[in-house]
């Protein structure tokens, strides 16, 4: 079993955290959130989404999240140096041990710059198998007010996925670490098969 240990003082008592990650992946609009949403609940793990912690560097104001908003627009992967560093600080500031990686990593090279930056294997891969046209009817039809949620934008962003992160998912299969789980079902139905890996975790 993967983990790393860091090191936080409670109370000026240092305690060894064990971090183990779940990298969920799968095309925009496969229901990621909406599964890792359920797991949370049920099993108190904590849900990163590399896209929502991207979203909110964007609103900082700061040249780099000026940057970060012009390639997000443009359905462009965003240097693997920001996400990580987004990612460390996250799980860092959270106190916890377990957590799922929603939409991420997105390349080859996120992949390797995240294991060799954290010194982290993750335990497994969660990912979601949906057609695109599924994908594009989920997000057409919701409303968040996201600026790529429009029909071109997220046409790009699948080729993306397609192009960049399927090649993530079949590295990982090579070392046996994929659950590759049907997501063009009802909701309940996805997350019963889901919870039965978190159940063996």
């Amino acid at each position: 079993m993967a983990v790393v240990t860091e090191t936080a003082a409670t109370n000026g008592v240092s305690t060894a955290v064990k971090h183990k990650v779940i990298f969920v992946l799968g095309g925009p609009g496969s229901g990621k959130g909406t599964q890792s949403a359920k797991l949370v609940s049920e099993f108190g793990v904590v849900h990163l989404s590399a896209g929502d912690l991207l979203r909110a560097h964007m609103k900082s104001g700061s040249k780099e999240g000026t940057m970060v908003a012009d390639m997000i627009a443009n359905g462009q992967i965003v240097p693997s140096y920001v996400t990580v560093g987004l990612l460390q600080d996250a799980m860092r500031d959270s106190g916890k041990g377990v957590f799922l990686i929603d939409g991420f990593p997105r390349n080859e090279e996120n992949r390797a710059a995240f294991e060799e930056q954290t010194k982290i294997t993750p335990e497994f891969i969660l990912f979601f198998d949906c057609p695109a046209e599924t994908m594009e009817k989920r997000l057409l039809g919701r409303q968040e007010g996201r600026t790529d949620d429009n029909l071109e934008t997220i046409r790009k962003r699948f080729k993306v996925f397609e192009e960049q992160s399927l090649p993530v998912v079949q590295h990982y299969e090579k070392t046996g670490r994929v659950a590759r789980i049907n997501a063009d079902r009802d909701p309940e139905d996805v997350y019963r098969e889901v919870r039965r890996l978190f159940e063996e975790l």
